[in-house]
């Protein structure tokens, strides 16, 4: 299983469900490439975060992957997905469809910032998600935040992903129409990015698709409710195993 993260995120955005996700099978969580420890290349690509999708398959030399993606990781996982029908199960958490013009550019205004402080302590304070969430649990975000920060060449204190990538346009969108795989799409009942309709619009578009709505959870499923969404994850992916009795592996 590969889980790919959102933009401005990072691998460890998955810790508070992958643990539990790796007693059922060997799970990777990828870096984008500018985004947390991965390098941060000088060149800004079209279509580079699907390139790097498509190096870490043909490094682990299989096609029957399952693909989990959040926001800016659920499209690379739906572009990846029309093009290789033989991919597993796909799952798309909040992909944004049918949120306003404005919550788009608010958002991608917020990630677009490089802000930077004098101390690590303080840029871990000030760590925030985008779009913002109340529900997210305290140390939860301490511990993201512990893993989303630097040390820039300045020597003041920024986080781990390069906002440049944030004007860089995306690939021509996909067609869900070309997934053979079986798709999950889990919105958060409170997001702002996918709306009821715009959600309702994408699943009818998948040859085999459902919809689950995560409550009390906004754009940040994984992280507003962890258990909830670890337990629709474990039903979709392994329907045949109880999560309370999987070896850990």
């Amino acid at each position: 299983m590969v889980l790919l993260h959102g933009g401005g995120a990072n691998a460890h955005w998955w810790d508070p469900i992958a643990s539990e996700l790796c007693r059922h099978r060997p799970v990777i969580a990828l870096d984008f490439r500018g985004h947390g420890d991965s390098d941060y290349p000088e060149a800004l690509e079209v279509g580079a975060f699907n390139a790097d999708l498509e190096a870490l398959c043909e490094h682990l030399g299989s096609d029957t992957l399952d693909l989990v993606g959040h926001s800016m990781g659920a499209q690379v996982a739906l572009d990846h997905a029309s093009r290789h029908p033989n991919i597993g199960k796909l799952v798309l958490l909040d992909p944004a469809r049918g949120a306003s013009r404005r919550s788009r550019r608010v958002a991608r205004l917020a990630l677009s910032l490089r802000r930077s402080y004098a101390s690590r302590e303080e840029a871990i304070e000030r760590y925030r998600v985008v779009p913002p969430s109340d529900r997210i649990a305290t140390a939860l975000l301490r511990r993201i935040a512990e893993y989303s920060t630097r040390q820039e060449d300045d020597g003041r204190w920024g986080f781990k992903f390069d906002p440049r990538w944030f004007g860089v346009p995306s690939r021509p969108p996909p067609d869900p129409g070309q997934v053979r795989a079986e798709v999950l799409i889990l919105r958060g009942g409170e997001s702002s990015l996918l709306s009821p309709k715009g959600a309702e619009t994408l699943v009818a578009e998948f040859p085999n698709a459902r919809l689950v709505t995560i409550p009390e959870a906004g754009h940040h499923i994984h992280l507003d409710q962890p258990e909830r969404t670890l337990e629709a994850l474990i039903q979709f992916l392994r329907p045949d195993i109880d999560p309370g009795e999987a070896e850990p592996a």
